[in-house]
């Protein structure tokens, strides 16, 4: 898995949440080995976030262990993913396509649930720098709010569900 593309790395996520015939165990080295990688992390976030998988909706305690295996792959991209679906949800709102907003929101819940059950040190440090460049448009990750254009609106939201998080974690 090392060298998979983002790409090939959905795909062998939705191949692997399709099967019937793996055990916990199973699932959990499979998606220990996708998440080592930056690409495979990425690839199985999308592909899990984003389907119509209950398991993303109650993640079991192998998807858990799995991702606790890689938190270095893992951290940076929960955060981001939560930022990014939390201020989606208020562009496509804003823009009247309620069911894209939705799917946004669906995205941004189903990622605090991994952020509270994964619990790493390295999400917790992450999802404050983030949280501080909300607020005071400074720090490692401001570069990140600005280039996708986050208004205040949605820095706000941003801060406010990394607080939230933050909090529970």
């Amino acid at each position: 898995m090392e060298n998979i593309t983002f790409e090939e790395a959905i795909a062998y996520t939705e191949e692997l949440l399709l099967r019937s015939d793996l055990d916990d165990a199973q699932l959990e080295s499979e998606i220990s080995k996708l998440v080592q990688t930056i690409n495979g992390a990425r690839g199985f976030f999308v592909c899990f976030l984003t389907g119509d998988w209950q398991l993303a909706d109650a993640p079991n305690t192998s998807v858990i262990r799995a991702l606790q295996s890689a938190p270095n792959a893992i951290a940076e991209l929960l955060v981001k993913n939560l930022a990014m679906s939390t201020a989606m949800a208020i562009t496509h709102r804003r823009a009247g396509n309620i069911e894209q907003a939705d799917g946004s929101h669906r995205v941004a819940k189903r990622t605090a649930l991994l952020i509270e059950k994964v619990d790493i040190t390295e999400v917790r440090t992450i999802a404050t720098q983030v949280k501080e460049a909300a607020i005071f448009n400074t720090g490692a990750y401001a570069d990140f709010l600005t280039r996708w254009g986050y208004d205040a609106e949605q820095k706000q939201a941003i801060a406010q569900i990394l607080t939230t998080v933050i909090n529970h974690v």
